[in-house]
């Protein structure tokens, strides 16, 4: 016995239960059986794999990278499993997973492209994560999504990045806050020094071109919270705790009797890229490119639409 599945599959439940009884048990398989699959992957790799104490095991150097690596191939595996599964009559089907940029004029694709889904590939089983871009980048990586749209144009190791769209940033803020010049005309950027601001933590691709816009003119802006949750962004500035620069698609989902107050921003204007993340050594489940080729309709309908102010 060298390396398969059983092996890899053996040695990645040891590493996340820490333990070879507890591995075994969840397996249902007898412990020295379970020994041994870890002892034929150390002999076939050289390595040791596993650190052994009276508190358990854990994974040596080497068998960390062996771990991600297997966790990768479990994954796909899986997938291919699931998409067997699916009865020739129903067509293209099984699971697909879609990650979309928080605070991205993408959250406005998830019903047309959910709609659009299960009028065209009703087998098929769309998962949707709204997450930060840099853990869905990663999760891209590790096969946990298929595909995601993120900000970010820039080049990452594994991962290819297709530029969709330009979103321009505004000031969204309450109903009836006070602000610089008639409604329609622009800010400037420095007249905000002295907003309350709430803003995504600086992990976040958007901060930190807000940060780096504020720096450009030597102006500190007034942060008085961090939210990572659209929701919850809403619901504060409907309640006047504070404004947000951010593109328009946050204040196109507001339900506030009065809806926030949109403002072009200059001096310098902002602007962030949102691409198409994709693995560079993956290849795409028939029902993974389906839900492609159905996203970039959605995308070149909302471009068409005119619904969001600043996207190009």
């Amino acid at each position: 016995m060298t390396v398969n599945f059983k092996t890899l599959k053996s040695f990645v439940t040891a590493v996340d239960v820490r333990s070879l009884s507890a591995a075994a048990a969840q397996l249902g398989v007898a412990q020295p059986a379970l020994s041994q699959h870890i002892a034929s992957l150390e002999e076939h790799f050289k390595v040791k794999l596993l650190n052994r104490s009276s508190a358990g095991v854990a994974a040596t150097i080497a068998g960390g990278k062996l771990y991600r690596q297997a966790l990768v191939m479990l994954t796909h595996l899986e997938q291919i499993e699931r998409e067997l599964d699916v009865d020739d009559a129903q067509g293209i089907g099984g699971p697909v997973a879609l990650g979309l940029a928080t605070y991205s004029t993408a959250s406005a694709l998830s019903i047309p492209l959910l709609q659009a889904v299960r009028r065209e590939h009703p087998a098929v089983n769309l998962f949707i994560n709204d997450n930060f871009g840099l853990i869905l980048s990663e999760m891209v990586m590790t096969g946990r999504l298929d595909m995601a749209i993120i900000y970010g144009g820039n080049p990452v190791k594994g991962i290819e990045l297709q530029p969709l769209l330009t979103e321009e940033l505004f000031l969204i803020a309450p109903a009836g806050l006070s602000l610089p010049g008639a409604p329609d005309e622009p800010l400037h950027l420095a007249e905000l020094g002295d907003i309350d601001l709430l803003l995504p933590s600086r992990l976040h691709t958007l901060r930190q071109v807000v940060d780096d816009a504020f720096a450009s003119i030597g102006v500190t802006p007034n942060i008085r919270a961090e939210i990572e949750s659209a929701a919850t962004l809403r619901q504060a500035i409907d309640m006047g705790i504070g404004a947000t620069i951010l593109p328009s698609a946050l204040a196109n989902f507001s339900r506030a009797a009065r809806p926030p107050m949109q403002r072009k921003i200059v001096g310098p204007s902002l602007r962030a890229t949102v691409s198409l993340c994709l693995a560079t050594n993956r290849v795409f489940t028939p029902q993974a490119k389906a839900v492609l080729t159905l996203l970039r309709a959605c995308i070149t309908d909302l471009l068409a639409s005119g619904q969001s102010d600043g996207i190009e």
